[in-house]
């Protein structure tokens, strides 16, 4: 197992060079090292040659127990891809992944959640009730972009000032997640949030002394606002709106299951959501469809059974 390291080294050179985001290479890594440190734990120590399907079962089911499928099934191919590179190095005669498949999965199964709009307006009165200024108009921006354009958390984080194109109102998000940049308008509120804030940041920062600051969103000390900076900060907002366990990826959720109900064309909210294939922002139609609804309406038991006879019938 002394050739671990360096064979990992040498595939994931292989594997950045496809020009996949940060995230998705260190993931990747850490995936990797896990598997290697498992197996030079064992005592004996295997030789890496010698690796059979019986030592890689042992291993998942200790590495996936009371995990997701999505897990599973994720962590069967970041070690497929690299069984594959084993036996293309002459290590492995075979790949044993061959045989171990990760569970089925199913897209439509689990559906993305929602945020209700009784809940989205008590999040924004809640935001709006801090008592400290800069503090409430950081966080009613924050609402403002999550939910007014679906950014993930990464990208609200990274971006800068420079991002903010004012004259066009939209924002320009890099691509380290899907590869490939956009550019995204901001509605009207939510660019007015984001326009007021940005006063409040000026005079934040220059009291500071941090006018260099590039990030768009800064916290009390001047410095760029962290992804757990985010979800923490938002947490407290949803506790003090008394609501139940509502994360970051749900205001993107949500945006994308209003902007389909609101007559929006799934191409379109794909574009500005910045999905890669079209089949995943299709999962949203599962939560608001708009054309389902309206079919419905002309199911011919509306004709058959008037709401008069019904109300007879009771």
């Amino acid at each position: 197992m002394r050739r671990w390291d360096t064979l990992v080294d040498r595939y994931m050179e292989e594997y950045s060079a496809r020009g996949l985001s940060r995230e998705t290479v260190h993931g990747v890594r850490c995936e990797l090292d896990k598997w290697g440190s498992w197996m030079k734990r064992r005592r004996p120590k295997p030789r890496l040659e010698e690796i059979d399907s019986d030592l890689l079962l042992h291993y998942l089911q200790e590495r996936t127990a009371f995990r997701s499928k999505a897990t599973v099934s994720s962590v069967v191919s970041k070690m497929r891809c690299m069984g594959k590179f084993l036996v293309r190095e002459g290590y492995w005669r075979q790949n044993p992944f061959r045989w171990i498949k990760g569970p089925k999965r199913d897209p439509r199964a689990r559906l993305p959640r929602r945020i209700s709009k009784e809940a989205m307006q008590q999040v924004w009165h809640s935001a709006a009730m801090n008592r400290r200024g800069y503090s409430r108009s950081l966080w009613i921006a924050v609402l403002g972009v999550l939910y007014g354009t679906g950014l993930r958390r990464g990208e609200l984080e990274r971006l800068n000032v420079s991002h903010w194109c004012r004259d066009e109102g939209l924002l320009e998000v890099d691509g380290r997640k899907t590869g490939w940049e956009r550019r995204v308008v901001l509605p009207e509120v939510s660019r007015a949030c984001l326009e007021s804030y940005l006063v409040h940041r000026h005079n934040h920062l220059e009291r500071l002394g941090h006018l260099e600051e590039e990030a768009l969103l800064v916290n009390q000390h001047g410095f760029r606002l962290k992804g757990f900076q985010i979800s923490r900060g938002l947490s407290r907002i949803i506790r003090r709106a008394g609501l139940e366990r509502i994360t970051v990826h749900q205001f993107r959720h949500t945006c994308a299951s209003d902007l389909l109900e609101a007559g929006l064309h799934v191409a379109q909210v794909q574009e500005i959501l910045g999905h890669r294939a079209i089949s995943t922002t299709v999962r949203y139609l599962h939560v608001s469809d708009p054309q389902k609804t309206a079919a419905v309406r002309l199911h011919p038991i509306n004709s058959i059974l008037k709401s008069r006879e019904i109300d007879d019938a009771a």
